[in-house]
């Protein structure tokens, strides 16, 4: 487990063509920093797997807007219309895949589970080429599970073995992720010595992490605020 003094540090490696999974939802739990840092990088012809891809001009979107990205694998677009326009225009690669269905294939990929059967996308424009058994009087297609080259995860807290703990919703997908990738690298908010976590609130074990780095000045941006008239 390495303790990195830069972002470019903690993207060592992270070359053209790479597989990549970023954690957050919409734009909460992103690693922000790590993402500025691969635009920064200028890698391209990256497939992404990641629920969404940003908006326009934050997150995955920044990427997507610099045509970094070559295909994405994800389960909602509508808040990015560069993504729209990119995927009807035959620019971008998508491969659209139910919410459900993402997440546990992400799972388990990281629990190295090679496929599974699941009723979500049956009779449905997912179900093409894909293998469909019965179970019990009900049809099920297999989903095969994923992993990638890099997982990149956004923490709340880490110590600096690699344990992670996260911040309510913006745990989300980042657990999964961290533990599909090859290499997993964690932004954090806060880095504290070993022993300050409660073990008892770790949601990540370091055995998953293989690097960590402390950033701040967060945005943490709200895709949409919706208050009282």
């Amino acid at each position: 487990m390495s303790v990195c003094e830069s972002i470019e540090q903690a993207l060592a490696g992270i070359t053209d063509g790479a597989t990549i999974m970023v954690g957050g939802f919409g734009l909460v739990g992103i690693p922000e920093h790590l993402i500025m840092g691969l635009y920064e990088k200028g890698v391209k012809n990256l497939t992404v797997i990641s629920n969404n891809c940003g908006v326009d001009d934050w997150g995955l979107g920044i990427l997507l807007r610099n045509r970094q990205i070559k295909k994405m694998i994800s389960s909602y677009v509508g808040e990015n219309k560069e993504f729209e326009r990119q995927f009807l225009s035959g620019e971008l690669e998508v491969e659209l895949v139910p919410q459900g269905t993402l997440a546990e294939r992400i799972r388990a990929g990281g629990a190295g589970i090679p496929a599974f059967y699941t009723p979500a996308g049956v009779g449905t424009p997912i179900q093409e080429g894909k293998e469909v058994r019965t179970f019990n009087g009900k049809e099920y297609v297999l989903e095969t599970g994923l992993r990638a080259d890099f997982a990149l995860v956004k923490a709340w807290k880490g110590d600096k073995l690699g344990n992670l703990i996260y911040n309510k919703t913006a745990r989300n997908f980042n657990p999964i992720m961290a533990a599909a990738g090859a290499i997993t690298i964690a932004e954090v908010e806060e880095l504290v010595d070993v022993g300050q976590l409660d073990p008892d609130a770790v949601h990540t074990p370091s055995i998953y992490v293989q690097r960590i780095i402390r950033c701040e000045n967060y945005q943490k941006r709200i895709e949409k605020r919706t208050v009282r008239s």
